[in-house]
């Protein structure tokens, strides 16, 4: 984590922490995130769950987890660039690290009730 970044939970799941920083900064980030998609699943990775902690300090330095459905995900190569790009390309953002994680495992009880309305999982 960015030295000068703290952590507090978002979504349901105690696994994903969100960082304070910059006003607005956070705001931004999470709409960049919003706009990447699991080509196989109609919901943005956000919603997904996907993202398990977003960090970022007051120089603008972002720092992610994230993680995939599977890791035989066909897109694990491309997903992560794609959300390091969104990331990169919001206002207030100087840098962004994303880091591939795979604990805890990503479950489907992750999703948030948006996403589990728009796949009909209720």
């Amino acid at each position: 984590m960015p030295e000068d970044a703290t952590a507090t939970d978002i979504h349901d799941t105690p696994a994903v922490s969100i960082a304070t920083g910059k006003e607005g900064v956070m705001e931004r980030i999470v709409e960049a995130i919003k706009t990447c998609y699991d080509p196989e699943i109609p919901v943005d990775i956000w919603e997904l769950g996907l993202i398990y902690r977003v960090d970022v300090n007051d120089a603008g330095e972002v720092e992610v987890d994230m993680t995939l459905t599977s890791p035989m995900c066909p897109v694990a190569g491309e997903l992560p660039l794609q959300v390091q790009e969104a990331v990169q390309n919001a206002e207030g953002v100087t840098t962004c690290k994303i880091d591939l994680v795979w604990e805890p495992p990503w479950r489907p009880d992750m999703m948030s009730d948006v996403a589990k309305i728009q796949l009909d999982m209720f």
